[in-house]
């Protein structure tokens, strides 16, 4: 296969997956622009107070999704279909049994954890009211997660992308319409967001109706050795996922301390302009992670290595482009979320943005580095990775600077942690890696790599 040819399967990938995270992270958007619309800033709270529950259910579905789906793709050339559908089955039970756990916490412990989360008195109607609703839903988030994985595996990245294209679309009008027209404030925020993984997934079961697809769930009881192999190679992601829930929870609290309830709404409405733009990342490690195991599997290591490095340029040169637009429309993006004109507000939030945003090249950097460790099946780093970039960084820096009393502080500490993450996962690339470590430094490539392109889309 010709460099051309690999270049540009990379960038198909990658370009339906990004488009697919990035819609995601827009009815996100949507959810916290009608939010604030409709409620103001104590609706903005209430929002950013239940956002590490999402967290921590999509980081559920995404451990099992990525997890199953690279194990899935890595057998595919070389097993028999009995093998690769006991891998989905096996990774289908896991994730069916996370979903329900998330139930259950939904209808018998919502209003402890809204409180537990830091909800306060004057915040707490709203943010129990989307809490309850999003937790007894959660098995919908869990396995549309799953499946999202799977079909992007399967050679089916298109589809996968038209079924999270479809449900945010939809989220974004019932948000309008059960707010706005049938008066239904957070509850009907919460619904909206519930019902858009139903619609993604009977678009994506398109699939495996018309035949298509390469795995098949069967009647068979999960086996413990290979639930914990699809944990181990998806677990980066679920550390990942639920170290940005605890983080939400630890800014709270210090912001909490530091601006009160006006200093959570502007940190929500920074955090939530960043998901569109982490999105970016998320879609481009998500999108090459299938190629990546596909040629580890087939121990094609030059072509490995180029995707590797094709994936490093295209993250930092995405990073620099979003901060660009971020650093000269931070006002204009604020004040769309200020419905109410709050000046102490508008101040935060654009200070925030500013700062906060310096994060993006360190991220970009930092999620590539992790999907390639999982894809040459060395999950360790990759959770090495995921721990030192959320809780091992971020949480102690967040007390330092809480404890200097010091604002600016906190917005710059998530790019610290993403800073010194990035030296760390370099150091580990170049320590463990050894044969892509010596090919991303010299390798120069040749007109022709061994191996075959990937299942092509339909």
């Amino acid at each position: 296969m010709k460099t051309s040819e690999l270049r540009n399967t990379f960038f198909k990938y990658i370009f339906f997956s990004i488009l697919s995270t990035l819609s995601i992270s827009v009815y996100i958007l949507a959810d916290t622009y009608f939010i604030a619309k409709d409620m103001g800033t104590d609706g903005l709270t209430a929002l950013n107070l239940c956002l590490p529950v999402f967290s921590f259910i999509n980081g559920c579905g995404l451990m099992f999704g990525i997890g199953g789906g690279s194990r899935f793709s890595m057998l595919y050339c070389r097993t028999e279909r009995d093998e690769t559908d006991r891998i989905f089955t096996n990774a289908f039970w896991a994730a069916l049994a996370a979903g329900l756990g998330f139930l259950l916490a939904g209808i018998f412990f919502s209003a402890p954890l809204t409180r537990m989360l830091g909800a306060d008195s004057s915040v707490f109607p709203p943010a129990h009211s989307y809490l309850k609703t999003v937790l007894r839903f959660a098995p919908a988030f869990v396995m549309n997660n799953l499946l999202v994985c799977f079909l992007r595996n399967d050679g089916a990245p298109r589809l996968a992308m038209a079924g999270v294209v479809s449900s945010n679309a939809a989220n974004i009008f019932l948000d309008w319409l059960f707010m706005f027209r049938m008066n239904m404030g957070m509850r009907g925020a919460a619904l909206a967001t519930c019902i858009a993984p139903l619609i993604s997934m009977a678009v994506m079961s398109f699939h495996i109706l018309t035949g298509w697809n390469a795995f098949r769930l069967r009647l068979s009881l999960p086996k413990k050795e290979t639930v914990r192999d699809i944990i181990s190679l998806g677990l980066h992601t679920f550390v990942t996922e639920c170290s940005g829930g605890i983080v939400i929870i630890v800014f709270n609290y210090v912001i909490y301390r530091l601006s009160g309830n006006i200093g959570i709404a502007a940190y929500g409405v920074t955090a939530n302009l960043a998901i569109v733009f982490t999105a970016i990342f998320s879609g481009l490690s998500t999108g090459v992670q299938p190629l990546l195991c596909k040629y580890h599997g087939g121990r094609n290591t030059e072509a490995s290595a180029y995707l590797l490095r094709l994936s490093l340029r295209t993250a930092v040169i995405l990073a620099v482009c979003a901060y660009g637009l971020v650093h000269t429309h931070s006002a204009s993006l604020v004040s769309v979320f200020n419905s109410q004109s709050d000046a102490q507000f508008r101040l935060l939030a654009e200070n925030g943005v500013r700062l906060y945003f310096l994060f993006m090249p360190f991220m970009g950097i930092n999620a590539v580095f992790s999907v390639c460790f999982t894809s040459c099946e060395k999950p360790l780093l990759s959770q090495i990775v995921s721990l030192l970039r959320g809780i091992l960084l971020v949480v102690p820096l967040a007390f330092i600077f809480l404890k200097m009393r010091s604002m600016n502080g906190i917005w710059l500490t998530v790019p610290i942690a993403e800073l010194l993450t990035a030296a760390a996962a370099a150091v580990l690339y170049f320590c463990y890696v050894k044969p892509y470590g010596v090919y991303v430094y010299r390798y120069v490539p040749r007109r022709k790599t061994r191996g075959l392109l990937p299942r092509s889309d339909h």
